[in-house]
């Protein structure tokens, strides 16, 4: 059965290349960055799936009144399996990013090109790789007529690209009785060029926005102010003590195997050269591994906020900007196992268990208490100027799902 499979899927060359041809046309751009939402993409994509023999299809819109039509459609597709309590979902999302700086493309973002095996193309790879293997998968055990032990199922999405609000979190929260409790979620949203990384695990997520507040003055004259600058400048470097306090490694993580804790984004102050700011703001992005609390990471900003609040004779205002918690999926879970077994096979390489420390969907389910894995072969292009796909790996992908498909007992 398995290589029948994969003989069917070899000959779907031809429609990847238009799945993804149509896809990259409808630019589902997030109305709350300029685009119409996921509307023209999700219209296309049911009536492709509306050709194949899906047991269920149902579109589930989230309100949003900034989208085209008022509404952000996530799509659900099922496809029986022997056993219906159980279902084997993959998981991709329909919108995508805006194209960014045009100079920087070489072909039109929204016009699909084909080179070789590669399909150039804004969303391409993010997510419509996944998307398309996904919905492939479904569509060789369709054309075998082969029915899995379990239920095949698509979730399509919106909203990834923001943080899920009108997609995957308004799903779990107002329609959460779709999935069961012996489900399991494949998300081909994340991986390498190898095709070795199998994504179990993520590190928690916590920002933090700080607020100095001194007193501006003349740049000639600074004992007569407290620079917001400096006492902001110094906490930037002090909170470095943070990775002593939060030293531990964990390998599943490579190569940024411990907790880190980066100063990124600065606000503007004052705008003239020759003036003391009164008051300055920055942003500290933590990724804090699993064995810790945020809210021990958050007590210990504190205490460091106090001292150098102290030493300045500023005041320091903390705001916790995302405080997300991510628990992982146990290594011995079927879908985990099952997944490395399949991508050993299709690929030839030797899968490992990973971590990573920015977020994906897979958090979501994985707080829910479900199984997630992430895995895809990418060339991880996302978001660059000439995204492209490969239709190769995305063949390669849809055997993997396929092939999990048949031993999800």
């Amino acid at each position: 059965m398995e290589k029948e499979l994969f003989k069917k899927i070899d000959t779907y060359k031809q429609t990847v290349i238009d799945l993804q041809t149509h896809m990259i046309a409808c630019p589902a751009v997030s109305p709350h960055e300029g685009g119409d939402g996921e509307d023209a993409k999700a219209e296309y994509v049911m009536s492709v799936l509306k050709q194949m023999k899906f047991d269920e299809l149902s579109v589930i819109n989230i309100k949003d009144p900034k989208a085209k039509n008022g509404v952000r459609p996530n799509i659900v597709a099922k496809y029986y399996g022997q056993n219906r309590k159980k279902t084997l979902w993959v998981m991709a999302h329909l919108d995508i990013v805006p194209p960014g700086d045009l100079s920087l493309w070489k072909t039109d973002p929204f016009k699909a090109v084909v080179k070789g095996d590669k399909i150039y193309g804004r969303g391409s790879e993010d997510n419509q790789q996944g998307v398309v293997s996904g919905l492939l998968a479904a569509k060789a055990l369709m054309d075998c007529d082969v029915r899995p032990p379990c239920n095949f199922a698509l979730l399509l999405n919106a909203d990834e690209e923001l943080g899920s609000q009108y997609g995957i979190c308004a799903i779990l929260k107002k329609h959460g009785k779709i999935f069961g409790k012996d489900d399991a979620f494949l998300v081909p949203d994340g991986g390498n060029p190898e095709g070795t990384m199998v994504e179990i695990a993520e590190k928690n997520m916590l920002w933090v926005k700080f607020t100095v507040f001194g007193t501006q003055t003349h740049a000639s004259t600074p004992h007569s102010g407290s620079n917001a600058n400096r006492a902001s400048s110094y906490l930037v470097v002090k909170l470095d003590e943070l990775y002593k306090k939060f030293n531990k490694k964990d390998k599943l993580f490579a190569p940024e195997s411990g907790s880190t804790f980066e100063p990124t984004k600065r606000e503007a102050n004052v705008p003239n050269v020759n003036t003391i700011p009164g008051t300055d703001v920055f942003y500290l992005d933590c990724r804090v591994l699993p064995c810790y609390k945020n809210s021990d990471v958050l007590a210990e900003i504190a205490k460091i906020v106090k001292s150098v609040e102290k030493q300045f004779k500023v005041k320091i205002k903390t705001e916790t900007v995302i405080n997300d918690v991510s628990k992982p999926t146990d290594a011995k879970a079927s879908v985990v196992k099952l997944t490395q077994a399949a991508v050993k096979a299709v690929y030839k390489n030797n899968p490992r268990l990973m971590g990573v420390g920015g977020g994906t969907v897979g958090a979501y389910f994985r707080n829910a208490g479900y199984p997630a894995v992430v895995y895809s072969k990418l060339y991880e292009v996302a978001h660059q100027p000439n995204e492209f796909s490969s239709i190769k790996n995305t063949l390669g992908d849809a055997k993997v799902f396929a092939l999990i498909s048949l031993n999800f007992k």
